[in-house]
């Protein structure tokens, strides 16, 4: 878009010229309708007119009411005339808002093909489901005001003419002047609707992206960190607003012009007027058209292009020249927050060991603390909603490898979110290391857990920032390459040039992205670790590898498992089976649970 505007006026216009076109016989059939409502705003001031002149005021009472007669049949003629215009109207809206659907869904397939990391954050779902009805509810309004104005005003000043035409001479001239002192406020405040409706899609796809990672979000802490990033979208739509409202605060001065002005110049030219001969009627017939007829008219048709009219423009002008999502001036693109876990810990506690080692198996943490511990938990998702889960009691030793299996939906990663905190118990307690899960106020990264969802993040930066982001302090190098290698991310890094090698989040695989993210978790200081389905995108050999590192890190871990060779590596296995648990190890819970024997039958099977 040009800077002065006419660039969306020329594309728009030439778009609306041609779909015009193809329904001459629409607009015809309006023109048409449209008629009876000029002989209806030209019979309601002409009729006054003669039913004072030769009516009442000549002591004829007869025809002062016969004229009257006239001025109802012409209110009648009003109506059909709205009738009729309403019936063509939707045979002109209709096919508008069809075809813009159509080219948003076109638009947003071509922009999904030619760069899929973008796809659905390019206000695709604005344009098609606000915009789209932005514009048919826009042009509606517009037709139905302007042609109203158009044939109201023919009608208004044709009556005049006819009463007496100096009457034009007090009429038209503030008309044209605040009309025109209008117009020229369109482009604009086509400009400004332009700026606010960037902003509104830079703050629809910015809010979006934090909706898909709000659990996340919460995760690592970073609800501060997330509104902050939203702070600049809002104060720019804030600002377009101020700017819209002072142009809107113009437009009701050109409107006071146009129409306040006339009544008042009629008014104070009333004497001069009948003193050259113009009739009480005529004068009081040119107040009639002018506060009944062509003020509404104008009202409304300078409200329809102030706010209807440039929206359109602007809309229609997106659809024209579709351009991707650009921030509004003023905008900091704030990263992502983290996901994976918590950020520096106050307090590092041991780091990954340098190696594989045998961590301490459940029969030698028999007397060491409590990692984690759920006490008569339940939670469900609503007052009224079936508990997810109901009266669990779990107690995660220091050291121990859990692995959480059952259905879909069955509640395993609501189990997660209760361990990190996320969520609150219903009822009953959720521990870490003996003090609640969910810290009271002030909130911020848990150096207790990290928390792997199953989408890994990554970020814009260096391998190396991407790697030691839950670190306390930069990683030693030594340190880092240990890691690497220990969860198998050596190729995966040489690939991508090395640990100071720029990242691309959108160039990774999911796989790749979750293999970035277990080293990050690897390098935690954080004694709880939980995956979250967090290796479904690495192939089997990859998984095994990504978690026994995992499991000899110095630590406590838990994998929700899609596999049964997850399972058979864990120390215990807890199966949620509804609202109801069962805990053992691999080789005692076939002969306990119906349901691990039925899931055990499925992994094998490869189901």
């Amino acid at each position: 878009m040009s800077a002065d505007g006419t660039g969306a006026w020329r594309r728009v216009g030439g778009e609306g010229r041609r779909f015009l076109r193809g329904r001459i016989r629409t607009l015809r059939t309006l023109a048409l309708w449209s008629l009876l409502e000029s002989a209806h705003t030209f019979l309601g001031g002409y009729a006054v007119a003669r039913a004072l002149d030769d009516g009442f005021l000549a002591s004829r009472t007869g025809t002062g009411l016969s004229w009257l007669a006239v001025a109802g049949a012409g209110a009648v003629l009003g109506g059909l005339a709205l009738r009729g215009v309403f019936g063509g109207l939707a045979e002109l809206v209709e096919p508008l808002r069809d075809g813009l659907v159509r080219r948003a869904v076109r638009q947003a397939l071509e922009r999904a093909v030619a760069d899929p990391a973008r796809a659905g954050r390019d206000g695709a779902v604005s344009r098609l489901a606000q915009q789209t009805e932005m514009a048919r509810d826009s042009f509606a309004g517009l037709v139905l005001v302007a042609r109203s104005f158009v044939f109201t005003a023919a009608g208004a000043l044709a009556g005049m003419a006819a009463l007496a035409p100096v009457l034009l001479l007090f009429v038209l001239p503030p008309l044209l002047l605040g009309t025109a002192g209008f117009l020229l406020t369109l482009r604009p405040v086509a400009r400004a609707q332009r700026r606010a409706l960037d902003a509104d899609e830079a703050l629809a796809a910015r809010t979006g992206e934090l909706a898909a990672g709000l659990r996340d979000v919460v995760a690592c802490g970073g609800g501060a960190r997330a509104g902050a990033g939203l702070l600049a979208p809002i104060t720019a739509q804030e600002r377009l607003t101020v700017l819209l409202a002072r142009w809107s605060a113009l437009r009701t001065l050109a409107l006071a012009v146009a129409g306040r002005l006339p009544v008042v110049a009629l008014l104070l030219g009333a004497p001069w007027l009948l003193g050259r001969g113009v009739s009480a009627g005529a004068l009081a017939a040119a107040l009639t058209y002018l506060v009944q007829s062509l003020l509404p008219a104008l009202d409304a048709l300078m409200g329809a292009l102030g706010s209807a009219g440039t929206r359109l423009v602007v809309v229609l002008d997106r659809f024209c020249t579709p351009h991707p999502v650009r921030p509004p001036a003023g905008a900091v693109r704030e990263p992502a927050p983290d996901p994976a876990g918590p950020g520096p810990a106050s307090t590092p506690a041991p780091g990954p060991a340098p190696g594989p080692g045998r961590r301490p198996g459940p029969a030698d943490s028999r007397g060491a603390g409590a990692a984690a511990e759920l006490r008569g938990v339940r939670f469900a998702y609503g007052m009224r909603a079936e508990p997810v889960l109901d009266g669990l009691d779990l107690v995660l030793r220091e050291g121990e490898h859990l692995a959480v299996v059952g259905p879909s939906g069955i509640g395993k990663s609501t189990l997660t979110a209760l361990l990190a905190g996320l969520l609150p118990p219903g009822r009953g307690t959720v521990l870490l290391a003996g003090a609640p899960a969910r810290p009271g106020p002030p909130r911020g990264p848990d150096p207790r857990r990290t928390l792997l969802p199953q989408q890994a993040y990554v970020f814009t930066g260096s391998v190396r920032e991407n790697l030691g982001h839950l670190c306390p302090g930069p990683v030693p190098g030594a340190q880092l390459e240990r890691a690497v290698a220990a969860l198998g991310a050596d190729g995966l890094v040489d690939r991508l040039g090395g640990p100071d090698a720029p990242v691309d989040p959108a160039a990774l695989s999911q796989g790749e992205r979750q293999q970035l993210a277990l080293v990050a978790a690897y390098l935690s200081p954080a004694p709880l670790l939980l995956l979250d389905e967090a290796t479904c995108h690495l192939d089997p050999a990859a998984e095994e590898r990504a978690e026994r590192a995992l499991a000899a890190r110095p630590g406590t871990l838990v994998v929700v498992a899609h596999r049964i060779s997850s399972a058979a590596r864990a120390d215990r296995v807890l199966v949620l089976d509804g609202n109801r648990a069962v805990c053992g190890t691999h080789e005692d819970l076939p002969a306990r649970s119906a349901l691990y024997r039925e899931l055990v039958g499925l992994w094998n099977a490869g189901v």
